[in-house]
């Protein structure tokens, strides 16, 4: 992450200041506003085979669910705001979104089915950070898919190993499934998905590459 701007400001601030027709992306992390890094081959590649599978679902099962080219998620917290890698709406929780069709923000937990973010060097933003906001805003399921194991042992094992965690909301609280090699995700949004941890992350390589 690149810090952009030091002083502390609101989540309606920074959707102010978000440049128009940008092509970089930015966060709001703790008032603060962040430019994202472009991703590595890999981690862009693992993202769209994510999406690619998912809207598959989507079609072959006629769900009333779409997965945006952007969207800005607003916590609960005000001095916050995020831009999934990918994300799962329901489309029609969306009618109740007071900001969704004038500026694709996103306010309500209701709202997204799955969200979902691919693990880079800024690991402890998708662990700690995302993970907190996105329970208490009520989405309902979060994955973090970590190919390289980036992740502190303490999420994904000693030794670590690739892994994708999977987090639930039930009675209010996140309950954590790992995920790992040959091993199918198990998906509450998506229950009939068949998509294995090995298929995902074997997507992230170059197709000369060995696996």
């Amino acid at each position: 992450m690149i810090q952009t701007i030091s002083k502390t400001i609101t989540f309606d601030e920074f959707v102010a200041w978000y440049p128009e027709n940008s092509v970089h992306k930015y966060e709001l992390h703790n008032g603060v506003i962040v430019e994202m890094p472009l991703g590595t081959g890999r981690h862009s590649r693992v993202i769209g085979f994510i999406r690619s599978k998912l809207s598959i679902e989507i079609d072959r099962r006629s769900l009333p669910y779409s997965i945006p080219g952007d969207c800005l998620l607003k916590p609960v917290r005000n001095e916050a705001g995020y831009l999934p890698d990918a994300v799962v709406l329901d489309e029609a929780a969306l009618a109740r979104e007071p900001r969704w069709d004038r500026e694709s923000i996103i306010t309500m937990g209701s709202s997204v089915r799955l969200a979902v973010e691919v693990v880079s060097t800024n690991w402890q933003d998708d662990y700690l950070v995302k993970v907190a906001d996105y329970e208490r805003l009520g989405i309902s399921e979060y994955w973090v898919v970590d190919y390289a194991a980036l992740g502190g042992r303490r999420f994904i094992g000693n030794p670590k190993q690739p892994t994708i965690s999977v987090y639930q909301l039930v009675d209010g609280e996140y309950q954590i499934s790992l995920f790992r090699g040959d091993d199918i995700v198990e998906s509450l949004a998506f229950p009939e998905l068949r998509l294995t941890v090995e298929q995902i992350f074997r997507a992230g390589l170059p197709a000369t590459e060995p696996s």
